[in-house]
């Protein structure tokens, strides 16, 4: 998995999360296209508890891929009912508020 946290002083850190056979690969499902960059999901592997640490502390957070939805999923973060599928691959994003 790729994990990057966005650093946004006053509005809150984005959290990215991607599998790691997504990054730098583009999704495509009719009209949508969906780029999957290491400018957004960063560049340098992590672990998955390293992930659910990240997920549990954020406020706001992009999820694409199998493994990083159901950990989300898992921690009771999303459900699958709110991702939106792209092709086969899952996507969600989520806020707290």
């Amino acid at each position: 998995m790729f994990l990057k946290i966005h650093r946004s002083p006053g509005t809150g850190d984005i959290v990215a999360v991607c599998d790691r056979e997504l990054i730098n690969t583009t999704i495509s499902h009719g009209d949508i296209e969906f780029r999957v960059t290491e400018a957004f999901y960063g560049n340098c592997q992590t672990s998955e508890q390293e992930v659910r640490e990240a997920l549990s502390h954020a406020n706001n957070a992009n999820i694409i891929g199998e493994r990083t939805v159901a950990i989300a999923i898992e921690m009771g973060l999303i459900s699958r009912s709110g991702c939106i599928m792209i092709g086969t691959v899952p996507h969600a994003q989520m806020f707290r508020l």
